[in-house]
C-alpha cells in the first residue's frame, strides 16, 4: 500500500492561507478520483478540495476552523500500489504567478528574517498557526509575550489580525509590513474595558484580564453568532469608510433607449448565444468607456501616491444566497464587447452563488458596480471596495413622466428613468471628477442606439 501526502493547493497570487471549514471525508471513508476531500475557506471565496487520487482517507492533519498554509499537509490517503510515500499537490485554482511584494499605505517595510532561525514555539500549550509563529518570530515577540495577546478567533485563537493589532500599537502605532502573501485586514475590535479600570488599558491583554462587556438582550431576542464572511464583511467595511473620506454624488439618466433595445433583441440574443442578457453588461460597457474617458477613477492610493491603474477591471457586487456579497471581477473589460460582457457576467454569477468562484476571480479590481436596483431601491451610497476610489450604485429603473425638448416644443412623455449614485474617496477624488464621471456614465446609458447590431 501507497501513502499520498494531499497538500494544501495554491489557490492564486496573494494567497497564502485557508481555513477548513468542513471534511467530506472522514478517516475510513472510501475515495474515489476526484471525490471532493474537504471544504476550504479563504478570505474570499470557498472552495472544494477533490481527491488527485482513488483510495482510503487514513488521516487528518488540520481540524475544522483550524488555519493551514499552502504547502501544508492536510491529509493523509492510502493507495494501492508500491510502498513508497508520494507527494500529491493539486489545484483548485489558477497557477501562482511569481510573488510581488505589495505597498501598503502607512506601513513600513519589515526586514526579510531566514525562517530557518525563527524562535521555538514548541512549548506552547495554545495554539498558533505557521503564519502566526513567523510574524512572532520576525518581530521578536516571546513565547510568553506572544501567550499574553488576546485573540478575537474561534476558542480565543490568536489570528494574524490580532497579532498585527498589537504590534502596531506596542511599536506605536507605525505597523509592520508583509508581502502581498499576506491580507492585512482592519482589526476586530477591541473589548471595553470596564468603568472601574482606568481607559490607558493596553489593547491587548492576557485572556481573563478584563471583563467582556455585557449586551442587554430581551426574553424574546435572539443571538446570532456572523458567520465567517460576515466578519470579513463588517471589518472590511469599517476599514474602508476610516481610510477614506466618502463623498457622494448622484445623477437621474433617461434610459428609455437601452430598456426598449433589450426588450427587442433579448429573445434573439437568448436562442444565438444560449445566453440571457441583463442591464448589468450594458452598465458595465458605459463604466468601462466612462473610465477610458477619466482614467483618474481607475487608480489606488498609496501613502501620498496615486497608483494609475493600467487595466479596466471591473467587480460587480452579487449577493449570495446566505444573504452575503462577493464581489468577482471582470479583467479587461474594455476589451469585451456586449457578448463577451454578457457571458462573463453570467459566468460569474452563477459560480458565485454556487460557490464555485477561484480566489483569483475576486482580486484584482479597479472599480466596482453594485446594483442596488435589484432588491427594488431606487438609489443607495455604496462603501468604496478598498483600495479602489470610487463605487457607482445603479438604482431601480422606474417609469416616470419627464419633460423633453422636441422641435415643437417641450412635451412631458412617460420614460424609463434611473439614478446612478457614485461613492468616491474624496482623498484624490475631487467633486468635479466624481460628477463628471457620473455623469459621463449616464450620457453613454442615455445615447443607447436603438439599431445596434448584437
Amino acid at each position: 500500500m501507497a501513502q499520498y501526502e494531499l497538500l494544501l493547493p495554491k489557490m492564486g497570487e496573494s494567497v497564502a492561507e485557508a481555513t477548513v471549514i468542513k471534511w467530506v471525508k472522514q478517516p475510513g471513508d472510501a475515495i474515489d478520483l476526484d471525490d471532493t476531500i474537504l471544504e476550504i475557506a479563504t478570505d474570499k471565496v470557498d472552495s472544494e478540495v477533490p481527491s488527485p487520487v482513488a483510495g482510503k482517507l487514513v488521516k487528518q492533519l488540520f481540524k475544522e476552523d483550524e488555519v493551514a498554509q499552502v504547502g501544508d499537509v492536510i491529509a493523509i490517503i492510502e493507495t494501492e500500489g508500491g510502498s513508497a510515500s508520494q507527494v500529491e499537490e493539486i489545484a483548485v485554482a489558477a497557477p501562482v504567478a511569481e510573488e510581488k511584494t505589495e505597498t501598503i499605505p502607512g506601513i513600513e517595510q519589515l526586514p526579510v528574517q531566514n525562517t530557518s532561525q525563527q524562535a521555538d514555539f514548541s512549548a506552547a500549550e495554545r495554539f498558533y498557526s505557521p503564519l502566526v509563529k513567523n510574524i512572532a518570530a520576525q518581530e521578536n515577540i516571546s513565547l510568553a509575550e506572544l501567550d499574553a495577546i488576546k485573540g478575537s478567533g474561534a476558542d480565543g485563537r490568536l489570528n494574524k489580525d490580532d497579532l498585527l493589532n498589537y504590534i502596531a500599537n506596542r511599536n506605536g502605532g507605525s505597523g509592520v509590513k508583509l508581502s502581498a502573501t499576506i491580507a492585512i485586514t482592519a482589526p476586530p475590535p477591541v473589548e471595553k474595558a470596564s468603568e472601574s479600570k482606568p481607559n490607558t488599558q493596553p489593547l491587548a491583554q492576557p485572556s481573563g484580564a478584563s471583563k467582556p462587556s455585557t449586551t442587554s438582550v430581551s426574553g424574546g431576542d435572539e443571538i446570532i453568532e456572523m458567520d465567517r464572511m460576515r466578519k470579513l464583511i463588517a471589518d472590511h467595511m469599517v476599514m474602508s469608510k476610516s481610510t477614506s473620506p466618502h463623498v457622494t454624488s448622484f445623477v437621474e439618466a433617461d434610459v428609455t433607449n437601452m430598456v426598449l433595445w433589450r426588450n427587442k433583441v433579448k429573445n434573439s440574443f437568448e436562442k444565438r448565444e444560449n445566453e440571457k442578457i441583463t442591464f448589468t453588461p450594458i452598465f458595465v460597457e458605459a463604466v468601462a468607456k466612462a473610465i477610458k474617458d477619466f482614467p483618474m477613477i481607475n487608480v489606488s492610493v498609496n501613502g501620498t501616491q496615486i497608483i494609475k491603474k493600467a487595466d479596466i477591471n471591473i467587480g460587480m457586487a452579487a449577493a449570495l444566497p446566505s444573504g452575503n456579497l462577493i464581489v468577482p471581477v471582470i479583467r479587461n473589460a474594455d476589451q469585451l464587447n456586449i457578448v463577451g460582457l454578457t457571458k462573463a457576467v453570467n459566468d460569474l454569477a452563477v459560480r458565485a452563488r454556487n460557490s464555485k468562484l477561484k480566489p483569483d476571480e475576486t482580486q484584482g479590481g479597479t472599480f466596482t458596480l453594485t446594483n442596488v436596483g435589484s432588491f427594488g431601491n431606487v438609489m443607495g451610497t455604496p462603501i468604496i471596495n478598498q483600495p479602489q476610489v470610487a463605487i457607482l450604485a445603479v438604482g431601480a429603473i422606474k417609469k416616470k413622466p419627464a419633460v423633453l425638448e422636441t422641435e415643437h416644443g417641450d412635451v412631458i412623455a412617460i420614460r424609463h428613468m434611473m439614478f446612478l449614485s457614485l461613492s468616491y474617496d474624496h482623498r484624490v477624488v475631487d467633486g468635479s471628477l466624481g460628477g463628471m464621471f457620473v455623469r459621463r456614465v449616464a450620457d453613454y446609458l442615455e445615447a443607447w442606439d436603438l439599431n445596434r447590431e448584437i
